[in-house]
C-alpha cells in the first residue's frame, strides 16, 4: 500500500434517496484501491437546504482522511465516485444523490479553476462547521481576504442559528434515524426478548418455546409500541456463566428468522444483545440490524472490526470486567459520571479506530453493571452530563433500568417481575436526562410512561 502522506477533510452530503446509504456508499468507494484511508468520521447531521431552498432537507457529515494522492488527483477520484454513484447535477447547489467536496488540504492553498482550498464557502455553512468541529474544533482556520484567523468552533459560534441541527443515528432500512437533539423527538422503546434459562427477571420465559408462542409474543410488543426488539441468547445477569458462541446460535438466529418471516417484523429493527463477534456477524447476516454489546467490544477483541466490516449500528455499554466479576469492580474514586464518561470515550475512539462510523455508534451507560444502588441513581439523575461530555457530544443514549436490583432495593420490591412501578420512575428520568432508547420488559406499560414522559420533557 502506497504511504498516506497527506492529510484532508471531505464533505460529505445527500439529499436524494437513501441519504445515509448514499453516504456510507461513498465512503466505502473512497477507501477501495488503497490511495485513501478514512481516519476519523463526524456523526451525520440533517439540515434545511442552504441557497436552493425548494428542495429536500440533506444529511451532511465530515470525514478526515490519510492520502497518497495529490490534490488534483484527490479531486478526480471524488468526482469519479460521484458519476458511478448516479449523481447529475441539474442546478448549481440543486439536489444531489451524493456530494464530496475537499475542505481541506494539509495546510495547503489552492486556486485554480477546478478546486478552492481552503473551500472558500465553509465558514458560513453550519453544516460544514459543526461536524468539523466534531473532528478538530481547536485548529486555526487559514486567514482569507474576508476572514480573520480563528479556530473552527470560533467560526461556528459567531454563525446566526435558527433551527438547531440534529445528528442521526440509522436504526434499520424500514425506520427513521435517531435524532438526538430536538425537543419533540419520540423515544424509542426496545423490548427486550430474553431466549435464555437463567435471566434474572424473565429466565426461561423465552427459552425453548414454540415458534407459535414466540411468534405470539413478538407480535404483542410490536403491537404495544416496541420498534426495536432486542434478542438475547447469553443471559448478564450479575454471576452469569459464558456459554459458547455456537449455543448462542442455536438460540437466536431462530428467532431472527421468525421476525423477519412476520410481515410486523419487517417495521422493526432487531438488535442483537451478544458479546461474540461471530455471533454478531451471523445474526446480521441473519437480518438483525444493531450490536448490542454489554462490554463495548472488550471481550472479544473481533468484535469491533467485525462491526465495522458489517457498517451496521453498534451499541457500546460501559461495563467493568464481565458479568461474573463485575459486581466486584464498583470503586470510582475520581466519581461515577466522570470515569463512566472516560471509559466510555476511550470505547468510541476504539470503535472508530477499528473503522466504525461515528454515525453508527449509540452509549448505554450501564445501568446495573459494575455499578451500586447510589451509583446507578447518580448516573441518572445526572445523565445530561454524560450526553454534554466533550468527545461524547451528539451521540444518542440508550437507558436499561428495566426490573433492575437498584430498583427493588430502593423500593423494596423483591419480586423482579412486580417492579414495574419503579421502573416506570427510573424510565422517566431516564428521559428527563435526554435518553433516546429504553430497554424494557413490560413493552405496553413503559410506552405510556415514555409518552408522558416526552409530552413533559419534550415541548
Amino acid at each position: 500500500m502506497a504511504a498516506m502522506e497527506h492529510r484532508a477533510f471531505i464533505a460529505l452530503g445527500s439529499n436524494l434517496g437513501d441519504k445515509v446509504a448514499m453516504i456510507e456508499h461513498a465512503c466505502t468507494e473512497m477507501e477501495a484501491g488503497g490511495t485513501i484511508s478514512i481516519v476519523k468520521t463526524s456523526s451525520l447531521w440533517e439540515t434545511k437546504a442552504m441557497y436552493v431552498l425548494d428542495q429536500d432537507k440533506f444529511v451532511n457529515g465530515v470525514c478526515e482522511i490519510r492520502t497518497s494522492l495529490s490534490a488534483m488527483e484527490l479531486l478526480n477520484k471524488l468526482q469519479l465516485i460521484e458519476n458511478e454513484l448516479g449523481r447529475v447535477k441539474m442546478i448549481d447547489k440543486g439536489p444531489r444523490n451524493i456530494d464530496l467536496d475537499i475542505l481541506l488540504y494539509d495546510e495547503d492553498t489552492i486556486q485554480n479553476e477546478r478546486l478552492q482550498v481552503p473551500h472558500p464557502l465553509m465558514l458560513e455553512r453550519e453544516f460544514v462547521l459543526r461536524p468539523l468541529c466534531e473532528l478538530i474544533p481547536t485548529e486555526i482556520q487559514l486567514t482569507t481576504p474576508s476572514r480573520s484567523n480563528g479556530t473552527f468552533q470560533d467560526h461556528l459560534s459567531k454563525l446566526p442559528i435558527e433551527d438547531p441541527m440534529s445528528p442521526l443515528t440509522p436504526l434499520a432500512p424500514s425506520l427513521p434515524p435517531i435524532q438526538a437533539f430536538g425537543k419533540s423527538r419520540s423515544t424509542r422503546i426496545m423490548s427486550i426478548v430474553n431466549l435464555t434459562p437463567d435471566s434474572f427477571s424473565d429466565g426461561g420465559q423465552h427459552f425453548n418455546v414454540s415458534p407459535s408462542t414466540l411468534q405470539d409474543t413478538i407480535k404483542s410488543h410490536i403491537a404495544a409500541g416496541a420498534t426495536i426488539l432486542d434478542l438475547g441468547g447469553q443471559s448478564t445477569r450479575p454471576g452469569a456463566t459464558i456459554i459458547s458462541a455456537d449455543e448462542e446460535f442455536q438460540r437466536v438466529l431462530p428467532a431472527i428468522a421468525l421476525i423477519r418471516s412476520l410481515p410486523e417484523g419487517n417495521t422493526v429493527a432487531i438488535s442483537i444483545d451478544t458479546y461474540h463477534a461471530s455471533v454478531a456477524k451471523a445474526a446480521v447476516e441473519a437480518g438483525a440490524d444493531i450490536v448490542n454489546d454489554v462490554s463495548a467490544g472488550v471481550m472479544d477483541p473481533d468484535m469491533l472490526s467485525t462491526v465495522a466490516k458489517l457498517g451496521c449500528t453498534i451499541c457500546l455499554m460501559h461495563m467493568r470486567g464481565t458479568p461474573e466479576t463485575m459486581n466486584k469492580l464498583t470503586s470510582y474514586p475520581d466519581g461515577v459520571v466522570e470515569t463512566v464518561a472516560r471509559e466510555l470515550l476511550a470505547r468510541v475512539q476504539a470503535a472508530e479506530q477499528a473503522g466504525i462510523r461515528r454515525w453508527r455508534i449509540i452509549l448505554d451507560p450501564g445501568i446495573g453493571f459494575a455499578k451500586n444502588k447510589d451509583q446507578n441513581l447518580e448516573l441518572l439523575r445526572r445523565l445530561g452530563e454524560l450526553r454534554a461530555w466533550p468527545g461524547l457530544q451528539g451521540l444518542p443514549w440508550l437507558v436499561g433500568t428495566s426490573r433492575k436490583a437498584f430498583v427493588g432495593r430502593v423500593t423494596g420490591v423483591k419480586e423482579a417481575r412486580e417492579r414495574t412501578w419503579g421502573t416506570a420512575a427510573a424510565v422517566t428520568a431516564a428521559i428527563q436526562g435526554g435518553a433516546d432508547v429504553v430497554r424494557v420488559h413490560d413493552v405496553g406499560e413503559m410506552g405510556q410512561v415514555a409518552r408522558m414522559a416526552d409530552a413533559v420533557w419534550r415541548v
